[in-house]
């Protein structure tokens, strides 16, 4: 991405994590970046194009980011851990990011049906390892859907938290919070 549409990009992710999708405009989003209209709709047709990159590229690192942690985990439940720690490192670091998500995925518009269809495509990669979990005697039986958004629903509440404190949230410390939470829930 060349540095004129990374600006366009990071600044429309900014203005949409703290306005609102619907009221971040065009306008906005070229006064801020400090870009003429014409350099936007050259690398961007509409800012539902902005909106739709963002999230695609977005829950693509964090699938991929899981893909390669878990990859090598040797026990189900490490493959929970390494989810867990990515989740609460992107929530943080990629506030923003995760904002816009969580507040676009409620509606009956095109971009919260994106929205949702993304965080439950998310949720499924955790699902599926619950299940593996339940199958080889690791974890309880349980709802896997509610156990796997029970785990997305508790690393997104380190991003409420952050905002709520407004202060950063100690990683590690999250993490092993929610760890010991979690792994005395699923395991055996």
């Amino acid at each position: 991405m060349n540095k004129t549409k990374r600006k366009i990009f990071n600044t429309a992710i900014k203005l949409f994590s703290e306005k609102g999708y619907d009221n971040s405009s065009v306008e906005d989003i070229t006064a801020i970046a400090g870009v003429a209209k014409g350099s936007l709709y050259y690398h961007f047709a509409k800012k539902e194009d902005i909106f739709d990159m963002m999230l695609n590229e977005g829950m693509k690192l964090l699938r991929n980011s899981i893909e390669i942690k878990t990859r090598n985990c040797k026990s189900n439940m490490e493959k929970i851990e390494a989810i867990i720690l990515i989740e609460v490192k992107i929530m943080v670091e990629y506030e923003d990011f995760l904002n816009v998500v969580l507040s676009q995925m409620y509606g009956e518009e095109e971009k919260n049906k994106k929205c949702m269809q993304k965080v439950f495509e998310y949720i499924g990669l955790i699902e599926n390892i619950i299940r593996d979990g339940i199958e080889q005697g690791e974890f309880y039986e349980s709802d896997v859907e509610a156990t796997a958004s029970a785990i997305f629903g508790i690393t997104s509440s380190s991003l409420v938290y952050r905002l709520k404190k407004n202060r950063e949230v100690d990683v590690n410390r999250a993490y092993k919070g929610f760890i010991d939470n979690i792994s005395r829930a699923l395991c055996k």
